[in-house]
């Protein structure tokens, strides 16, 4: 089989996407334990404290500070940029141009509500998870991953509420400079 030049970087982006969702999510795992006898006895706290903070507790369905909340990748461009913005529920981020370190930052509590609640909109659910048209020469790639979801927009396509989950990320939206 003969790829074109423009499939075996699709291809290349595809396995660079799924290789990480498929490792993460252990598929194909069968060592996965069974759920415990529900036991009557058994109560099962509605929250934990947190190590190192007594008296705190955090809610059983609110992930931790620290988890990531959206992480966005960008490639393509007339220079070929490979850059990386990770946002975590704290509001805290980390931006990475090409192969250089990262550079750390925080959105303040206001900034990362109105980024969750772009992605929390049920039109963001309904953005396609591939984009359906011919990509744009020399234009981005957008590799958005919120909740195990992953969707891929280029230039040429992007939807209205994918443009409100740019607009609402720290620095101007995704990394595209070298």
């Amino acid at each position: 089989m003969v790829l074109r030049r423009r499939d075996r970087g699709r291809l290349w982006i595809a396995a660079a996407v799924l290789v990480p969702a498929v490792t993460m999510t252990g598929c194909g795992d069968q060592s996965v334990p069974p759920p415990p006898a529900a036991d009557s006895s058994a109560q099962t706290p509605a929250a934990t404290p947190p190590s190192g903070t007594p008296g705190e507790t955090v809610k059983a369905d609110e992930p931790a500070p620290d988890e990531v909340l959206v992480e966005v990748v960008v490639n393509g461009g007339l220079a070929g940029v490979v850059n990386q913005l990770v946002v975590h529920y704290d509001g805290g981020y980390t931006v990475r141009h090409g192969t250089t370190s990262p550079r750390a930052g925080r959105m303040t509590p206001a900034q990362v509500a109105a980024l969750r609640a772009a992605l929390e909109d049920p039109a963001y659910a309904k953005v396609p998870a591939r984009p359906t048209g011919e990509p744009v020469h020399d234009g981005f790639q957008y590799i958005v991953t919120y909740r195990h979801r992953v969707v891929v927009a280029t230039d040429g396509e992007q939807p209205t509420a994918l443009r409100r989950v740019f607009a609402a990320l720290p620095e101007g939206g995704p990394p595209t400079g070298p």
